[in-house]
């Protein structure tokens, strides 16, 4: 993965999975059953946010690495 967006892996009981946000890219988030399963998704997702951004002419924020209110 080329990106380095802070990822925030938890897992939902309520869901019964896996959930990944990526506080840097708002509303990005995936889930998955496992969590290798979680990490493949988000790797997309944040690719995929990152298209569709560029696509729209949106500003794509720059990674800051670990955020203190995570």
């Amino acid at each position: 993965m080329k990106y380095k967006y802070e990822i925030i892996i938890y897992w939902s009981k309520n869901d019964h999975s896996y959930i990944a946000e990526v506080p840097e890219l708002a509303g990005c988030m995936a889930d998955g059953e496992t969590y290798q399963e979680v990490v493949n998704n988000v790797e997309t997702v944040i690719e995929e946010w990152i298209e569709i951004a560029s696509q729209l002419g949106r500003a794509i924020p720059e990674p800051k690495g670990r955020l203190h209110f995570a």
